[in-house]
């Protein structure tokens, strides 16, 4: 590392400077899988495009994933220091307080801003929108933007359908003020959300609405016994676990990220001839290519990283981006478009032209 803070131009768009990414070392193939649940590897991979996924060990947190690629990411940027860190999780080391001031702590950032984001699969735009804003409005010339994910931890064990879908990664990258005709400039985001469908993908319990325990709030006499005393079974058991409204998903995916992408080009001055490459949210091989066939844009033009990984949530983008550019898939100059879809529900899309850097 240069032992520098990232290098400030004078002006208000946000460039991408810097990536980089981890994934815990265990690797999980689709036999595996087979050997605990009904399922084999052909059906995995004929409904999602998997082969594998790597799965955190029981002593590995997000913020654990987290720091390793943020630190990386600032390497690739050749800094050690930035004005802000913000976070896109959906499985946060714990429900309060929030993980990103503790990363910034373990990177050696010192008393930095940092918080984190909830848009699920779409958090990592959702981040990246946010990082931009802090540059756009002054109050950062630099950001860490990290999306970080352990679903293993939200995954019900006899679920094959989730389990066979999901795995756990990070992924991060250095924002800095500069100019809008740049290299990895950001153009503008496209960002939405319905919370009319937020009943498709949830974690139920554990949170105000419901939460895991049983007993009521302190002062109310209810006692340890309150959530005992329905004899009928009326009261709904505490569900921890991911649940997903597969065919619904998958329908408003397709929609929200291929309109979405179209919109962001559009705002960039780009006609779909002019997409280099299409970095979607790799959430499932017949997704990537619906959205891509909605958009009339060549499936090849969309990097697929999932079959390795699988969907790693809001981790997804940048390590499909680090990827793609490892392999020679995307190189500086290739104009670019990133798109994401997640519960909420919530979607985004952002445009840039590729920049060159060196992924770590």
């Amino acid at each position: 590392m240069s032992g520098a803070a990232v290098r400030r131009v004078s002006g208000t768009a946000a460039v991408l400077c810097g990536l980089g990414t981890w994934l815990p070392p265990h690797a999980v193939t689709n036999d595996d899988l087979a050997r605990e649940l009904d399922t084999s590897d052909a059906w995995i991979r004929s409904r999602t495009g998997i082969g594998t996924r790597f799965i955190a060990a029981p002593s590995t947190a997000t913020s654990d994933l987290a720091v390793e690629a943020g630190r990386r990411a600032l390497k690739s940027a050749e800094a050690d220091s930035v004005d802000a860190v913000v976070l896109a999780t959906t499985t946060p080391d714990h429900p309060c307080p929030a993980t990103a001031p503790l990363v910034a702590a373990q990177l050696g950032l010192g008393t930095v801003p940092a918080f984190d984001v909830g848009a699920v699969c779409t958090g990592f735009l959702y981040a990246l929108a946010t990082g931009a804003g802090l540059i756009a409005t002054g109050t950062a010339g630099s950001v860490l933007v990290i999306g970080a994910d352990t679903y293993s931890r939200i995954l019900d064990p006899a679920d094959r359908s989730t389990r066979a879908i999901f795995g756990d990664g990070a992924g991060a990258v250095v924002l800095r003020s500069g100019g809008a005709d740049e290299p990895g400039a950001l153009g503008p985001p496209v960002l939405g959300s319905d919370g009319t469908g937020s009943d498709l993908i949830t974690v139920r319990s554990g949170g105000s609405r419901e939460p895991l325990h049983t007993t009521g709030p302190i002062g109310t006499g209810d006692g340890g016994d309150a959530g005992d005393t329905n004899d009928a079974g009326d009261a709904p058991q505490p569900d921890p676990y991911f649940r997903m409204a597969g065919k619904a998903v998958f329908r408003n995916a397709v929609e929200r990220m291929a309109d979405a992408s179209l919109t962001a080009a559009r705002r960039a001055g780009w006609e779909v001839a002019d997409i280099d490459r299409l970095v979607a949210h790799q959430a499932n091989l017949r997704i990537l290519h619906a959205v891509a066939d909605r958009m009339r844009l060549p499936r090849h033009r969309c990097p697929v990283h999932l079959d390795q990984v699988g969907n790693t949530a809001a981790a997804s983008i940048p390590l499909a981006l680090s990827h793609a550019a490892a392999t020679g898939r995307l190189t500086p100059g290739h104009r670019t478009l990133l798109t994401a879809f997640g519960g909420g529900l919530t979607w985004g899309a952002c445009a840039l032209r590729w920049p060159a850097l060196t992924p770590m």
